[in-house]
């Protein structure tokens, strides 16, 4: 028989295991900082977000309380690679743990290289980054929708580019954040926007150049597949010529610059309007052509009859090719009164689109900070003012 062994000490509860080890956890583990891939993430109801920081071999529940994630503004989405701070709190009732975040913030650049590299091999072997995929952008744009922070020197570059190349085209812009935390919800939703209301031709999403650190939220994976999953042509132009993003390869097309994408989505009208000149000088030289064609055949047909069975065969023979020629010729003369009305048309609204039309009316035009003052809540009064007349500008200060 097996002989039973006396306990020299008293047994805990499960609440008093549980005590000593979240004193344990919770004096230890103060104020400390963890790196990992945001996961599961949920807001409820109440405000606070719920989510699992988690690598290839564990996992560690947090929570942001509404109050922290109110001052922290943040808007967390699967699969950002961050740091939080926080204290370990242990939850007695269900025996488990959690951190209790009040810092996030994007993760360093060695693990974002490795993030990067490591989504780019993951998108490419679904196939994501395939020629197939890639729709092809519009000649004629009517209307362009552009992703940005609108206080970026990149959407200013797009819009006077678009306004020199294309100034028919009404631009749209999405304002999101191309930087930190948010900026990869926000940029995410923007391109869902568009891409549901199938309200613009073409979607640039674009900033300016910077670190790895700064570019990161077009390499997120959500924002990856909001450009693959847009129903409308889309080019991502993110950093400068040597920077390259994970919508980058995702896109329908890649700009090197926020620059060169507004002149990828655009023709030069000064280049369409030599086109319509150059077709409407062919029309009317193919259709003179054509007209003198006929009356030279009509001519000489006239003239060959050798027989006068034939000829007389051939004098009814012209009065009906006569009357085919005055049809024709009343034909082509429709035609070409119907290509000139459009082509009039065309030239009076690429004349109408001219920035300058105000001023040659009189008008003034107000600048403050190299920027076309349009409306009034976008007058700063502390800001030295330059009025600009066709025949020259004054300064106020």
């Amino acid at each position: 028989m097996s002989k039973q062994i006396p306990f020299l000490f008293d047994i805990p509860t499960v609440t008093e295991l549980t005590d000593k080890i979240k004193a344990l956890l919770e004096k230890n583990f103060v104020d400390i900082l963890v790196e990992g891939e945001a996961s599961n993430v949920k807001r409820s109801a109440n405000g606070h977000i719920y989510f699992t920081l988690k690598d290839a071999g564990a996992q560690l529940p947090c929570v942001i309380w509404r109050n922290t994630a109110q001052r922290l503004g943040i808007d967390l989405m699967d699969g950002q690679q961050i740091v939080v701070g926080g204290d370990i709190q242990v939850y007695a009732p269900h025996g488990r743990y959690q951190m209790i975040v009040g810092l996030v913030q994007q993760a360093g650049i060695g693990k974002l290289q490795q993030a990067f590299e490591a989504l780019k091999a993951k998108l490419k072997a679904e196939g994501l980054f395939e020629d197939i995929h890639k729709k092809p952008i519009p000649k004629y744009p009517k209307r362009i929708g552009v992703v940005t922070s609108k206080t970026t020197a990149a959407f200013q570059d797009i819009r006077s580019t678009l306004e020199k190349r294309w100034p028919i085209a009404e631009v749209l812009l999405y304002h999101a954040s191309v930087q930190g935390v948010n900026a990869a919800p926000e940029i995410v939703k923007g391109i869902q926007y568009f891409s549901t209301q199938q309200n613009v031709d073409v979607v640039l999403i674009s900033r300016g150049g910077g670190s790895l650190e700064d570019l990161w939220a077009f390499n997120e994976e959500s924002v990856a597949r909001a450009v693959f999953e847009c129903e409308v042509p889309l080019i991502s132009a993110v950093g400068h010529e040597v920077d390259f993003s994970i919508s980058d390869f995702v896109a329908d097309l890649r700009a090197a610059t926020p620059t060169q994408a507004a002149v990828f989505a655009t023709p030069d009208i000064n280049e369409v309007r030599m086109l319509v000149e150059d077709l409407h000088r062919k029309l009317e030289m193919h259709t003179s052509g054509s007209i003198q064609y006929y009356k030279d055949r009509v001519a000489s047909l006239s003239k060959s009859y050798a027989l006068l069975a034939v000829q007389q065969k051939m004098k009814l023979a012209g009065n009906e090719v006569a009357r085919l020629k005055t049809q024709l010729r009343q034909e082509v003369e429709r035609i070409l009164t119907i290509r000139k009305h459009t082509i009039e048309k065309l030239s009076q609204s690429v004349v109408n689109q001219n920035p300058n039309t105000p001023l040659e009316k009189g008008f003034v035009r107000v600048w403050q900070q190299d920027r076309w003052i349009r409306s009034k809540k976008d007058y700063d009064s502390g800001t030295e003012i330059k009025a600009q007349w066709l025949d020259g500008e004054i300064i106020f200060k």
